[in-house]
């Protein structure tokens, strides 16, 4: 690279650096910057276009084009050459460019009379912030040197415009992580809360974009580089990884040993940057081109790189994870996504979680249901656009966030939230009392839980038991297997908390979404179909006889009540079955106390099961319908897909119709039979669950005030002549029905 055009480079940088750092509105800077560039570079068109949303670029300031265009002139992402530029995140560079495919004509700029036409992206770490643009009448291409120059300055925009250098008077030009923002998601877990923003992994903020000595720089980025090296080196000694994780490890090494990727950060610095803004161009650079790539496997190396280069910028400006910030009150977690474990070590002191990433049955979702905290998932950019101390308010309900809400907005959410903490009040008033319709008819209402902490809402929440304890949790916050004392004195511990109520401990529940960190994953083209839950426990017998002599353990004489998940034919009960016998026999040979009485059961998950012979409802002890994962299967819809999850309704006629068979089943054999799921816990379902038949629930504690509430207002025999009325004119569900006739009812 030749001196001559380093120092010119250098020059610039200097130049724009100066006239950043002097007094000025953001108009005023964004006008002597446009100036600064056309002249450097001499070329008679500089223009700077910033995205006024999402979707929408403005001309913010420029030098050549007409000024009346400035904030008139508007395009959509993708349109026109500036537009491609702000798609693609790749520079446009042409000698013709009206005569380039997709150029868009703009009279109110008097643009046409230029030819050359050279546009780079202004984005940092994958946020796109705007688009630079030099224009000259003749005809020519901008070169290699021309065009990284243009880069690097645009680099240095990003960072100013972070900083907030440009906020103030132009219409456009409102200042980033100041405006409000909403950010439509998907519903991890259920509630309202408001609060403030707490990064799990803050951002590393660059305030020195523009550096003077080159060496210095460079001598930073090698030691730094060198330190990274060093503490991936150490992590991938650990023992305790598994393959997965030194797979992940390894990856990292491959990137902090790449000489690629240290000599263009070089570059960069010799350019004029300092070495934590070469970092950053880099990291942009690198996810700009990986986002084109059709290979999935290659798009998700973009996670190992932005981790890399966050541990790098973290070295280089000693922002570690914890930057001396406290935790604010009523704070919300938002994070790309989060471990389980990392999650329960925040534990109740959060108001609620949002995550970019994440699925309505990973495990940080598993642990969000377990605390009550509401938990949206897929918040697209929620971490580019959140800051520690933002209000925030989190609508699990909706799968919606609002980030830093306008005051209306915020009055209507507390609004909400206040409507529902009184009708909570109201519900307290019922924990006593037992779900008895009008007909008189009662309904068994019980709460799900995974964690210790859950136990103490049992009483408060007016349940009448656990109709289902997750004992997974147990397992996948642990970066080995738990011992059987361990467990044992867990499963202890719940039954004392429940005071002598019903608690139906669910065997070990994983695969599908669910991977111990320990356990070897299994690459399975449809997981939520293959080798998880009793398919694991029947192949892996060791782990299952280990979890039965735990709860029998922990029962000193007590009741016990197991239940097998994902049974799908009477032999696999079967053969689980006989292994708590054979424990049960194994423990009292030992002379060590058996339960006084056991109850075994299963759980209905797949349509399969509801067809068993008459053998299997004849030998378990209670059947428990599994909601969610039986509704997946009949209808065939992912419920990890957020495009067809919430296509079906509950209530539709078909679904209903299978249920009514199962009940029949059941009542052939006198086997107790419950609903388990989250449509338990809604009030119009639970309610024509109830008028099937079904006389017991399940549901997380929070719902069972609601619920109980409703089913104590109304007659199950009217409410079933209403469903049946419906099936009988062909309605396809029987929602619509039960609304309005719930409408006419006396509250």
């Amino acid at each position: 690279m030749p001196e001559r055009t380093e120092s010119e480079s250098r020059k610039l940088l200097r130049r724009l650096r100066d006239t950043l750092a002097t007094t000025g509105g953001g108009q005023d800077r964004l006008d002597r910057i446009t100036h600064l560039i056309a002249d450097s570079m001499g070329t008679e068109v500089c223009s700077i276009y910033l995205f006024r949303d999402p979707e929408t670029l403005e001309l913010c300031a420029t030098e050549g084009l007409k000024a009346e265009a400035v904030h008139q002139t508007r395009m959509k992402l993708g349109e026109g050459l500036v537009g491609r530029v702000a798609r693609t995140g790749l520079p446009v560079n042409t000698a013709n460019a009206p005569g380039e495919k997709g150029f868009r004509y703009m009279p109110e700029t008097g643009e046409e009379i230029y030819s050359s036409f050279l546009g780079v992206p202004i984005q940092r770490v994958g946020e796109k912030l705007g688009v630079l643009v030099v224009q000259s009448r003749i005809e020519r291409e901008f070169s290699e040197d021309e065009i990284y120059a243009l880069e690097v300055v645009a680099m240095v925009l990003a960072e100013m415009t972070e900083l907030g250098v440009f906020n103030g008077d132009g219409d456009g030009l409102r200042a980033l992580h100041k405006q409000s923002v909403m950010i439509r998601g998907g519903t991890g877990q259920e509630g309202a809360a408001e609060g403030r923003v707490w990064l799990h992994e803050p951002r590393v903020v660059v305030t020195n974009p523009v550096a003077d000595d080159p060496l210095t720089e460079i001598d930073r980025i090698r030691e730094a580089v060198g330190k990274l090296r060093v503490s991936v080196d150490d992590l991938l000694s650990a023992e305790s990884l598994d393959k997965e994780q030194k797979a992940v490890l390894e990856a990292y090494r491959m990137f902090a040993n790449s000489r690629g990727w240290l000599r263009r950060m070089e570059e960069d610095i010799q350019r004029g940057l300092s070495a934590e803004a070469a970092v950053e161009k880099e990291q942009s650079a690198a996810r700009a081109r990986l986002e084109q790539v059709p290979d999935a496997y290659l798009r998700e190396r973009l996670h190992d790189l932005d981790d890399l280069s966050n541990r790098l910028l973290r070295i280089l400006t000693g922002q570690g994870t914890d930057t001396g910030a406290e935790m604010p009150e009523n704070p919300v977690l938002v994070a790309r996504n989060i471990g389980p474990a990392e999650l329960l070590d925040y534990g109740r002191k959060l108001k609620g979680v949002v995550l970019e990433e994440g699925s309505v049955g990973s495990h940080a979702a598993i642990v969000a249901r377990a605390l009550a905290i509401p938990l949206v998932i897929h918040a697209d950019r929620i971490v580019t656009e959140a800051l520690n101390g933002d209000q925030i308010l989190v609508d699990g309900d909706q799968g919606i966030v609002h980030l830093r809400p306008e005051e209306t907005v915020a009055r209507a959410f507390r609004d909400k939230i206040a409507m529902q903490a009184a009708a909570q009040q109201r519900y307290a008033s019922l924990r006593g009392l037992p779900a008895q319709s009008k007909c008189g008819t009662i309904t068994t209402l019980m709460m799900n839980a995974g964690l210790m902490a859950d136990l103490p809402s049992l009483d408060g929440s007016g349940a009448e038991g656990v109709g289902l304890f997750r004992t997974e949790l147990q397992f996948l916050v642990r970066n080995k297997m738990p011992q059987r004392a361990e467990l044992a004195a867990l499963y202890a511990r719940v039954m004392d908390a429940a005071h002598g109520k019903r608690v139906a401990f669910r065997t070990l529940d994983i695969g599908s979404d669910k991977v111990l960190p320990y356990m070897k994953p299994q690459d399975e083209p449809n997981p939520a179909m293959g080798w998880r839950a009793i398919r694991v426990g029947l192949d892996k017998p060791g782990v299952l006889r280990m979890q039965l002599q735990a709860l029998i353990r922990a029962s000193k004489g007590r009741p016990l009540t197991v239940m097998f998940p994902f049974i799908t034919e009477l032999s696999e009960f079967q053969t689980a079955r006989a292994q708590v016998m054979k424990e049960l026999h194994r423990e009292k040979s030992l002379g060590h106390p058996v339960p006084t009485r056991v109850e075994i059961g299963a759980m209905l998950e797949t349509p399969s099961l509801a067809f068993a012979p008459r053998a299997f409802f004849e030998l378990t002890d209670f059947v428990s319908i599994g909601g969610n994962d039986l509704k997946q299967f009949f209808f065939a819809a992912d419920r990890e897909n957020e495009r067809v999850r919430r296509r079906y309704d509950t209530l539709n006629v078909s679904f209903l119709n299978f249920l009514s068979q199962i009940i029949a089943r059941c009542d052939e054999t006198a086997t107790p039979l419950s609903f388990c799921g989250e449509d338990a816990g809604r009030p119009i379902e639970a309610l024509a669950f109830a008028a099937l038949g079904l006389r017991g629930l399940s549901m997380r504690p929070a719902s069972i005030g609601p619920v109980k509430a409703l089913l104590r207002r109304v007659d199950l025999a009217e409410a079933r002549a209403v469903i049946d009325r419906a099936i009988a004119e062909g309605a396809e569900s029987v929602r619509p029905a039960l609304v309005d006739w719930l409408s006419n009812q006396p509250e």
